[in-house]
């Protein structure tokens, strides 16, 4: 009899070894968190925008930019702790009470008191607290499909001693693994590793070690902000000395010299980048997908590479019979209420009536869904599987003996002759070939008299083979190929068998078939697996390590990579993808936490409509940046105008800080609410290393915004050339420049070049931005404290029509100049 480890000893290798849990490294601290953020120049601009509002008493302005500054770094605290909680969610995981043999008794502890050398007591149902060996026990099977992603469960075999070091997985191998699921049977097992020693552990600490990768818009908005935050302050300085030097006024030099730098300050860049993120979540929550880290929205319509798990994936997890053979049948069908109900009964009673084992529980199913009756009577006996004997039969009160199990044990058992062997080995080898599990089914009338102790002294007959699978999920096929046509590669990586990877990669649509393999990969170094991976469709046999190198691998190709899974050993490569996506519904918690976006529905097609929002926002994100870079060329030119040709001042702080207030809606809540442009879904990923705004896009934007400046300029000049006084030239040329910036959010709303594209397809938020923005210029003119604030006089009828008709032919010049800059 066993008796365990003594109280003793349990307690000085619990010293020694620690508790059984995952190591918990060390975390920042909210204020080193805090200091990390503010080294964000994104964030510094917002922080530099609110000062020199503040300091120009604007607290409306500084409050709205502070309060985006403080949603970064609320952001970037929430991503801190989601390594801390996936940790959290696998120790919880990997340690269960526990049922365990000490000084002779058996005692319940937590997992996390389990040490080497224990002796764990496992039943169905319990999940494994920590590694080790089966000592005792028939029957057992266990799911690992947490650490391997294989849907079937695996027999166990007792051994006297502790085996070598094998991978999870393994059919009839000793080895049990912390956070696997015994599924059937009972035992005694012997402890060998436990904490971050175990293959969860291991999981674990790779986990720990990966970095989130930084979203590619991330990085190159912050060069774009960067760069302009440079060149305001350039401009901003050389403005003061200039108009101090020549004018010697040195205050209103400063004044200028603030009005010039806010003109080129380009604030709007980060608060719409968070606009588009926040409302990109908001619109994929609606279609039950979950985004925990909203640059991944982006990201993922950059994908060039979508690595997909298969079990719980790209299958339902679950297995279902999906195709019978009897031995008078030329090939295996589906299953059909009208011929194959008598062998989903058979089924039934060949399985427990209480089933757990996923297969069984296919045979259940099966049943119910052709309509079968439930069993009568009482099962009278249990041939169990047996070693050398993968079969399991029950005998019923009601008369009958089913068996279950291998097609060459039962053909053994059921005494075919050659040609009815020959028979059911082909029909099991074309349906293995289909990536079906081939289980046999056989029969005979239960025996007068006692049962005999030998399944081998009952006279059964065979039946038929059962093809059983984890069916793709529906909204498989039609996902792959909409990723297809967007360019994105669907690549399969999974620890399931070769043949079975390839047949659901089939099933899906995936492309090509080539397969690599877990024990070819170890034999390739990075760069021969980087070369290796640009014909490969389907990955088997692949461990968790594997997995995440794969992915590296990828990266290290230069693929923008999106993953998806929901299992434990899926999650060290969901964080470290470019665009983690994980399942919601069948995933673990492990899988959920290390991702970036969460399909709550489990639905595999949600993925592209992701996709195509990344893309909206892409192309909708590069309209909106050409629009503030357009329009802040008319602003900066009309805060240099009076410098350069002796007029008064005409935009002040104040008049830019009221411009802000219309550029902000408009170029984030305005170019957010566009759809997505026709060719959006059919059209190759951008290339990963092409940045936000190409040389040519920022020339048109610049070349834009000149021809807007010209207007407005050639109109402030000869109205001032004209003898108007100055408020009414002041105010005349700020109607036109807001003018001119309504006429750039048009032209830039969509990509084509035709007129139609103006105002086609204009939603209600458009409508509301144009309307506010006009209901804003009314109030500028007839609402006499504002008129006042802004040192502006009520303009006549003829200045409003001149502004209206400028505002025409700048539509013309604009779409004349998109025409040329198309054909370029």
């Amino acid at each position: 009899m066993t008796t365990g480890l003594t109280l003793a000893e349990a307690a000085a290798r619990r010293a020694a070894d620690g508790p059984n849990d995952l190591p918990r490294p060390g975390t920042r601290g909210l204020p080193r968190i805090i200091i990390d953020v503010l080294k964000e120049p994104m964030l510094a601009l917002l922080l530099g925008g609110g000062l020199v509002y503040l300091l120009l008493g604007e607290r409306t302005e500084a409050l709205v930019l502070v309060a985006f500054a403080g949603l970064s770094i609320l952001i970037t605290v929430v991503q801190e702790q989601r390594t801390e909680r996936a940790l959290a969610a696998l120790r919880d995981l990997a340690s269960p009470r526990a049922l365990v043999i000490r000084d002779g008794q058996r005692q319940r502890i937590a997992g996390r008191d389990v040490v080497v050398g224990d002796v764990l007591v496992l039943g169905e149902g319990d999940r494994v607290p920590a590694d080790g060996w089966l000592l005792q026990g028939e029957g057992l099977l266990a799911d690992e499909s947490l650490l391997t992603g294989e849907s079937l469960p695996v027999g166990k075999q007792a051994a006297d001693a502790a085996p070598p070091p094998a991978p999870p997985g393994g059919d009839g191998l000793p080895q049990l693994y912390a956070g696997t699921l015994v599924v059937r049977g009972a035992g005694l097992a012997q402890v060998s590793a436990t904490g971050a020693a175990t293959h969860m552990g291991q999981i674990g600490i790779m986990l720990a070690t990966v970095d989130t990768e930084v979203p590619r818009l991330t990085l190159q908005t912050r060069r774009l902000v960067l760069w302009f935050a440079g060149f305001g302050l350039a401009a901003s300085l050389l403005a003061v000395l200039l108009y101090g030097l020549l004018r010697g006024d040195w205050l209103q030099a400063v004044l200028a010299g603030i009005a010039l730098g806010m003109a080129m300050l380009p604030e709007e860049f980060p608060v719409v980048l968070t606009v588009f993120m926040a409302m990109g979540a908001t619109r994929l929550s609606r279609q039950r997908v979950l985004v925990r880290r909203a640059a991944a929205i982006e990201s993922l319509g950059a994908a060039t590479v979508l690595c997909s798990d298969k079990t719980g994936t790209l299958t339902q997890n679950r297995m279902a019979v999906v195709a019978l053979w009897r031995p008078d049948d030329t090939q295996a069908a589906a299953p059909d209420g009208a011929t194959h109900r008598d062998l989903a009964a058979l089924g039934r009673l060949a399985s427990p009536p209480h089933a757990t084992d996923p297969m069984d529980i296919a045979f259940h199913t099966l049943a119910a869904d052709l309509g079968v009756p439930p069993a009568t009577g009482e099962v009278l006996h249990l041939y169990p599987l047996a070693p050398g004997q993968p079969v399991m039969a029950q005998a019923w009160g009601s008369g009958t003996v089913a068996a279950k199990g291998a097609p060459e044990a039962i053909a053994r058992l059921c005494r075919l002759d050659a040609a009815a062997s020959a028979g059911m080995e082909a029909a099991a080898g074309a349906m293995a070939a289909q990536g079906l599990r081939v289980l046999a089914l056989a029969e005979c009338a239960l025996p007068a008299g006692p049962l005999p102790d030998a399944l081998s002294a009952l006279p059964l007959e065979f039946r038929a083979l059962v093809g059983i699978a984890d069916p793709l999920r529906a909204d498989v096929p039609d996902a792959v190929r909409g990723c297809q046509a967007a360019g994105v590669r669907v690549m399969m990586i999974t620890g399931d068998y070769p043949e079975t990877a390839r047949a659901i990669a089939a099933q899906a649509g995936i492309a090509p078939l080539e397969t690599l393999t877990g024990a070819e990969l170890d034999t390739l170094d990075d760069a021969a697996l980087s070369r290796r991976l640009a014909g490969i469709g389907v990955c088997a046999r692949i461990q968790p390590r594997q997995k995440l190198r794969i992915v590296e691998a990828l990266k290290a190709g230069g693929e923008v990579v999106a993953m998806t899974g929901d299992g434990v050993n899926d999650a060290p490569a969901l964080k470290a993808a470019h665009i983690g996506v994980a399942m919601g519904g069948r995933g673990t918690d492990v899988a959920r936490e290390a991702s970036a976006i969460v399909l709550l529905d489990d639905d595999f097609g949600a993925i592209v409509t992701a996709m195509r929002l990344g893309r909206r926002i892409h192309d909708n994100l590069k309209k909106a940046m050409g629009f503030i870079v357009a329009v802040h060329i008319p602003i900066a030119g009309l805060a240099l105008l009076p410098l350069l040709f002796g007029l008064p001042l005409l935009l002040g702080p104040v008049h830019i800080a009221l411009l802000e207030m219309i550029i902000d809606p408009v170029s984030a809540l305005a170019f957010e609410a566009e759809e997505a442009e026709s060719d959006a879904m059919t059209r190759p990923p951008r290339a990963p290393d092409s940045p936000l705004f190409a040389p040519a896009q920022l020339a048109a934007a610049v070349l834009e915004g000149a021809v807007v400046l010209a207007l407005v300029a050639g109109f402030a000049l000869a109205l001032w050339h004209a003898g108007l006084p100055e408020p009414a030239v002041r105010s005349a040329a700020f109607l036109a420049l807001v003018a001119g910036l309504l006429v750039l959010m048009l032209v830039n709303r969509r990509l084509g070049s035709g007129m139609a594209t103006l105002v086609g397809g204009a939603g209600r938020v458009l409508a509301l931005v144009l309307a506010s923005v006009l209901g804003l210029l009314a109030a500028t003119q007839f609402v006499p404290p504002l008129t006042i604030l802004l040192r502006f006089t009520t303009i006549t009828p003829a200045l409003a029509l001149a502004v209206g008709g400028g505002a025409l032919l700048a539509i013309v010049l604009l779409q004349m100049l998109k025409r040329v800059m198309a054909a370029r």
